[in-house]
């Protein structure tokens, strides 16, 4: 578990993150500062349930390569949910807000997912639990404002301008940032790679 401490303010970026690349830094260096955090925690996960586990590189070196990735003592990677035996997001955040009342933190994902986190496991609980900052995406910015999780969301949702309250804000407040994008994706990463992989 990264170091922390009383009263700071915590990201939570969750991902299979394989691999890591330069649009996710993007999400989180811009999510960082314009919701004043104190760190972001980058949360390898085993796996993600709702895609194909195929390509997957083991969690120890998609750890490493996120790692090697990011030059910032304030975003701190952790595949601290493998050794929990956790396979869901809302146990992650259910764990880590009980174990640490005293810190305050923010779930911080991209409006690609926001499209289909009514497909997530106990996806209002995560909702409940700790407010939401859904960093704009390519292709995902008319889809995601008007998902069924921002509908079922609406009445929270805290204007743009009031992203620096956001971590001090209850549960189920959420903010849609706007800002600069990346077109990079994992899975074009990986198909490129295979493209040139020597025959």
């Amino acid at each position: 578990m990264p170091p922390s401490g009383a009263g700071m303010r915590i990201g939570l970026f969750g991902g299979s993150f394989n691999p890591f690349h330069e649009g996710h830094l993007l999400v989180i260096e811009e999510s960082m500062r314009r919701l004043q955090l104190d760190a972001v925690w980058v949360l390898v996960t085993p796996g993600n349930p709702l895609k194909n586990h195929k390509d997957l590189a083991p969690l120890a070196d998609r750890v490493e390569a996120a790692r090697r990735f990011i030059d910032n003592p304030k975003i701190r990677v952790t595949g601290f949910e493998a050794a929990h035996g956790f396979t869901y997001s809302w146990q992650t955040i259910r764990y880590l807000t009980e174990s640490m009342p005293d810190r305050r933190f923010v779930w911080i994902m991209g409006a690609d997912n926001l499209v289909n986190f009514n497909r997530w496991e106990r996806w209002r609980n995560i909702a409940a639990m700790v407010p939401l900052a859904i960093y704009v995406r390519p292709g995902s910015s008319r889809r995601a404002p008007s998902s069924m999780a921002a509908n079922y969301l609406s009445r929270w949702r805290v204007d743009e301008d009031d992203a620096p309250r956001l971590a001090m804000l209850k549960p189920r407040s959420w903010v849609y940032l706007h800002g600069r994008q990346s077109p990079l994706s994992s899975s074009a990463i990986r198909a490129r790679r295979q493209h040139v992989k020597p025959k």
